[in-house]
């Protein structure tokens, strides 16, 4: 009986398939439908469902981007005031996952060099620094929005009290200077007390030579003169151990001092030491990692930003004032050791409260 077409090509599949040849069957009776065959395998050998998903992933993404952009312009025309709103969310949560991934790299490459802390460099330690207090600052808010639609509460919270809930990415470049007004104000209120604390302290300083600089310099302040850096140098010793010590001072004066670093003062008096003596070192850090950098290396909001946080209030100064306080800053803290750092909380009010006030400026 003849071989059917049909049955020679079936044949030729038995063959590609399990690499085996029907006894009678011949190669070349069914070449043209071999080649065929051929062509079909090698597609389906290089037919990727990975590369099929990410082109359908990437197709989406785009569609989801164009309608994203084709909304942004229906609230920019329709909305302009919501659309500062909403704009300044989706850039904050953005600049919120930068920093997330940064903080991520940051803290792995600590694990795997084994590097300390102390020695990165100034902008990863400033990144640290002000991720960790975001992070706090932003738990409450976290732990609010977890029961069922109360987000649609804490979204009306965060409209309504932005400088409270919110953390710096979420503010507007308007709102950033006004809220950095606000803060100074506050920790500005507790300067004069702190002043009072150091001329009530005097009385207690046994060494009359200490005594007669501490007084002067307290003296210097009120009457409204900037002290140079050697002023403050003079009276160093106070602040090391008694009467000035971070941990051994009166309560009330360091709960005065608490503002000067947006910390709580409500809270017992050995947590209160312990919380400024911990600022206060990273602070330190922080001073030393500017001058491994170099100071001419910040740019200005990088300057503002480091004098803000130091106790001056730069709204007013010029980047060249800023840099001339900040030189000035960081050849007195990089001269202390890690028992003064009392004498470094006491000075961002010594060396601040009248800098603007100087004839110079």
């Amino acid at each position: 009986m003849a071989l059917s077409c049909r049955g020679v090509c079936r044949g030729a599949s038995v063959i590609l398939l399990y690499g085996q040849r029907p006894v009678g069957v011949k190669a070349s009776l069914c070449t043209p439908r071999l080649t065929s065959t051929q062509s079909s395998l090698w597609f389906v050998s290089h037919y990727s469902p990975s590369q099929a998903r990410h082109g359908i992933g990437r197709n989406i993404v785009s569609r989801l981007k164009w309608a994203n952009e084709k909304y942004e312009r229906f609230l920019q025309r329709r909305f302009p005031r919501f659309y500062v709103l909403y704009h300044t969310f989706m850039k904050g949560f953005r600049l919120l996952f930068q920093d997330a991934k940064e903080i991520r790299r940051i803290q792995t490459r600590v694990l795997t060099d084994n590097i300390g802390y102390e020695n990165l460099p100034y902008r990863e330690l400033e990144k640290l620094r002000q991720f960790r207090r975001d992070l706090i600052k932003a738990i409450p808010l976290a732990i609010l929005s977890i029961p069922p639609f109360a987000n649609y509460l804490v979204f009306i919270l965060m409209y309504l009290y932005p400088r409270q809930l919110l953390i710096r990415h979420f503010w507007t470049p308007q709102q950033l200077v006004e809220f950095q007004g606000i803060y100074h104000s506050q920790r500005a209120q507790h300067h004069w007390a702190i002043v009072k604390g150091l001329e009530g302290t005097a009385p207690s300083v046994q060494d009359s030579h200490l005594k007669s600089r501490l007084v002067e310099l307290c003296s210097k302040v009120r009457n409204g003169a900037h002290p140079v850096v050697s002023d403050v140098h003079a009276v160093r010793t106070l602040f090391s151990g008694l009467p000035l010590g971070v941990r051994r001072m009166y309560a009330d004066q360091m709960r005065h001092l608490c503002p000067l670093l947006f910390l709580t003062p409500r809270l017992p008096a050995f947590w209160v030491g312990r919380r400024l003596n911990k600022h206060a070192l990273e602070l330190m850090q922080l001073d030393r990692a500017i001058v491994r950098l170099g100071l001419h290396q910040l740019n200005d909001a990088e300057l503002r930003e480091a004098c803000f946080v130091r106790g001056l209030n730069p709204d007013h100064l010029s980047p060249g004032y800023c840099r001339e306080w900040l030189t000035q800053w960081l050849q007195f803290s990089t001269h202390l050791k890690e028992s003064e750092t009392s004498l470094y909380l006491h000075s961002m009010v010594l060396l601040t409260v009248n800098f603007s006030k100087h004839p110079r400026h």
